[in-house]
């Protein structure tokens, strides 16, 4: 049984400290990974506290048979496809009004992307369509294998395959030709 599993059955057996180790372990896994698709940092950081919350309030849903870092980014990923509709479904706030948001979320970049050579991947990432975004993030940044990215997006193994074969041709021709625009 992987890590954060055997750390939320001790948590369900009442050890406290347990899911303190969960929150540790994929907080800002989980944030990053709902960042990408809501693109606004205290919306993710709201939708991850939401899905850990779910952890405590349904520990009945969580079956173990599929690693927890994989049911949290499926949680995640749906939660984040709420979110979206709901935010559709709302009236639009002029540009003026978000401006504060926008500085979090580059401030927040500005500390996880440190020197350039990284920025520059970021920014490259950044202008993927999002299917091959998020697969990228979830194979190369967080680890996932391609059967776990597979089921966290709902598609096929071979799908992810062929997205992050795409993904690394578009990236090879966006660094190679230093056409990274800024976002």
């Amino acid at each position: 049984m992987e890590q954060g599993a055997n750390a939320y059955r001790r948590y369900l057996d009442g050890d406290q400290n347990a899911f303190a180790e969960i929150i540790e372990e994929f907080r800002d896994p989980v944030t990053f990974f709902i960042q990408r698709y809501v693109h606004d940092i205290c919306a993710a950081e709201d939708i991850a506290a939401d899905v850990f919350m779910q952890l405590v309030v349904n520990p009945q849903k969580y079956r173990f048979d599929t690693p927890l870092k994989t049911y949290l980014f499926v949680m995640a990923r749906s939660r984040a496809l709420d979110h979206l509709r709901r935010v559709k479904r709302r009236k639009q706030v002029p540009l003026e009004e978000t401006e504060d948001t926008l500085a979090d979320a580059q401030d927040l970049e500005e500390q996880v992307l440190q020197n350039e050579e990284k920025r520059r991947l970021h920014e490259a990432i950044g202008q993927l369509p999002e299917p091959q975004q998020i697969a990228v993030h979830l194979v190369y940044f967080e680890s996932c294998s391609y059967e776990e990215a597979a089921r966290i997006m709902k598609k096929t193994a071979k799908q992810v395959d062929n997205l992050l074969y795409r993904a690394k041709q578009a990236l090879r021709g966006i660094l190679g030709e230093g056409r990274v625009q800024q976002q």
